[in-house]
Formats: structure tokens, C-alpha cells, sequence
């Protein structure tokens, strides 16, 4: 049978890239870059979720700072659009870890950003995690992992702040990640990071986007709980720098919570995101009991009341959130 066109050009494409990223791998020296102000040395970076809301911002902004980044991939479609941020493709799936292993073996940073829900995410995500740090520890030298976990494995506090140290108390739809967590922080000759980051917004993406689409589809904006909880807030652009400052920190077995010092309720955001939208008609506020057994275990994340210290990262990677919260000042 005859090879189509578009099969072979994307053939051709890959192996193109392949190509040329081998001769510059083998000259490339460590050069210094600078990224507003902080520098750092040159790496490569492997990315999984590359075409996600959080991955792709954070590929983005390790390549401005000068990085090589391979971003993994499950969409023809999506090729282009890394390829036009610079963005080298992976072509494959997390059901597929042959996909990725080799590069991961090459990476000086590995960045874990996807999440797939079709799947038994639990599982899945574990044996990728195992791959990415079995492809880290044979590196020839010590490679960085970074596990992106979700600041809703500390569950509520009754409104005290929450630490890297505080207890873990997670819903059940993160129920998975404090073990995945404690696996990366311990794992031999691997620099193990996890970021937990909180509820990301910005750029049209997000959960708060479900707010406008609610006023702008029927002018009802639907809020789990009574909307006087707390969510723990951090724009897309700041958590992007801080995995890239957290990678270019040389550390291991740290774990760092991302979240802008906000303290707005969830009714005064929702109620902000529907004034946005132009067309807001109400507020309707579902019980909790409801709203798990209409959309699953994400209705009891949502109603979590958190308050989030996060100055352990801007103490030691300088971490500085330009966004102070979803609602501007």
C-alpha cells in the first residue's frame, strides 16, 4: 500500500527534527541565559502534557528562557502549534511510554504536567512517574524531575494556613498524589521537585473559566457550596516561572506550594468572572451532596475551604507572583 502524502511529510518532519537537535545536543556548551534578571544554565527540557493549559505555558516560558524543550503530544493537530512556540515535538501518549522513555533519558529537566482522564488517571499516572524517573536516574548525569501535584492534597484546615508541612487530607479525586508525591522526593540519583500549584487561572483557561461560560451561555453562574469557601489562587504566567526557577535551583527532595496571597471568596471571584462576561442573570449556589452525584468526586475539590502559605518559594526561589489575585486591585 502506498504512503500518503501528509504521512510522509510528518515522517519527514520528525526526523528532520531528530536530526538536527542530535548535532546541536553534541556542540551545544552550557551557556548562560537570562530570564528577568535570574540566570541559569542551559537545559533541556522534556515536558509531558505539552499541549495542556499548565504545560504548554510552562514550555513557553522555559523556552523564552533559552532552553531546548521537547513537549509530549497525542494530536497531529497539535504539532504545529508547539512547533510554532519552538517547541520540539514528541509524538505519543502516556499509554505508550516507549514514546518517550529515550528522550527522557536525555533530558537534564523532566517536567510532569499531564493528566489523563479518560483513564484510570491513578494508575496511569504512577507508571508514568516510575518511567520518567527510571529515564532520569540513568542519565549521565543527575537530571531533575518535576512532579506536578495539586495543592488540594492538603484538604481543609478550618482556615489555617497551609505549609508544605501541614498534613495531607486530600479529596478523593487527588486521593493518589501524596504517595506519587513521597515517591518522587525519595527517588535514588534523581533530583526529585513537586509543585503543588493552586487553582489556575488566566489566559482563558482554567476552572474559573467554567464561570464565564456559565454567564455567557445562559447567564447562570453555578457555584458548588454556599460560594463563602476559599480557593487558592495562582496565575498561569507566574506558575510557569516558578517551575522554571525551581529547575534551575540545583535542589532535591523539595516540595513548594504556588499560590498568590489572594484571600477572596469564591462568591465575590464568580461573581466578579459573570460581571466580566457582561450578561450575568444569578448566582446559583449547589449543595455539595448535589453537585458530586451531577459532575463526580471534582465537586468535593471544589468546595474545599484553603488558605495557602506559599512563602517558602518566594523565600528560596525568589518567587515573586506579578498577579495578586483574581480579582485586580
Amino acid at each position: 500500500m502506498p504512503i500518503e502524502r501528509p504521512t510522509c511529510r510528518l515522517v519527514f518532519f520528525y526526523a528532520r527534527i531528530y536530526v538536527l537537535n542530535r548535532m546541536r545536543w553534541l556542540s551545544m556548551p552550557d551557556i548562560l541565559y537570562e530570564n528577568d534578571g535570574v540566570l541559569g544554565v542551559w537545559m533541556r527540557l522534556f515536558i509531558t502534557g505539552a499541549t495542556g493549559y499548565i504545560g504548554f505555558h510552562v514550555a513557553t516560558a522555559f523556552r523564552r528562557a533559552g532552553c531546548e524543550v521537547f513537549g509530549l503530544t497525542h494530536s497531529e493537530r497539535q504539532v504545529h502549534r508547539l512547533e510554532r512556540n519552538e517547541i520540539i515535538p514528541v509524538f505519543g501518549s502516556l499509554q505508550r511510554p516507549d514514546s518517550f522513555a529515550d528522550i527522557a533519558r536525555e533530558s537534564d529537566v523532566i517536567v510532569h504536567a499531564a493528566i489523563d482522564s479518560h483513564a484510570d488517571a491513578a494508575a496511569l499516572d504512577r507508571a508514568t512517574v516510575e518511567v520518567l524517573l527510571e529515564g532520569a536516574s540513568s542519565a549521565a548525569q543527575s537530571a531533575t524531575v518535576i512532579y506536578t501535584s495539586s495543592i488540594w492534597v492538603l484538604g481543609n484546615r478550618g482556615g489555617q494556613p497551609l505549609t508544605e508541612q501541614s498534613l495531607f487530607s486530600p479529596p478523593k479525586t487527588a486521593a493518589w498524589r501524596p504517595d506519587v508525591e513521597q515517591h518522587v522526593l525519595n527517588a535514588k540519583n534523581v533530583k526529585g521537585l513537586v509543585i503543588r500549584p493552586g487553582v489556575v487561572y488566566g489566559k482563558g483557561g482554567g476552572l474559573t473559566g467554567m464561570w464565564f461560560q456559565g454567564a455567557s451561555n445562559d447567564g447562570v453562574v453555578r457555584i458548588v457550596g454556599d460560594g463563602e469557601n476559599h480557593w487558592a489562587m495562582v496565575h498561569v504566567d507566574d506558575l510557569a516561572d516558578g517551575y522554571l526557577r525551581a529547575a534551575q535551583s540545583g535542589l532535591s527532595g523539595a516540595v513548594f506550594n504556588l499560590a498568590d496571597a489572594s484571600r477572596s471568596t469564591i462568591m465575590k471571584m464568580s461573581g466578579a468572572a459573570a460581571c466580566a462576561a457582561g450578561n450575568i442573570r444569578q448566582l446559583e449556589f449547589v449543595p455539595v451532596d448535589r453537585a458530586i452525584q451531577e459532575m463526580g468526586h471534582l465537586a468535593e475539590a471544589l468546595a474545599l475551604d484553603q488558605i495557602v502559605d506559599a512563602s517558602k518559594a518566594r523565600r528560596v526561589l525568589d518567587w515573586q507572583p506579578r498577579h495578586k489575585g483574581f480579582i485586580p486591585k
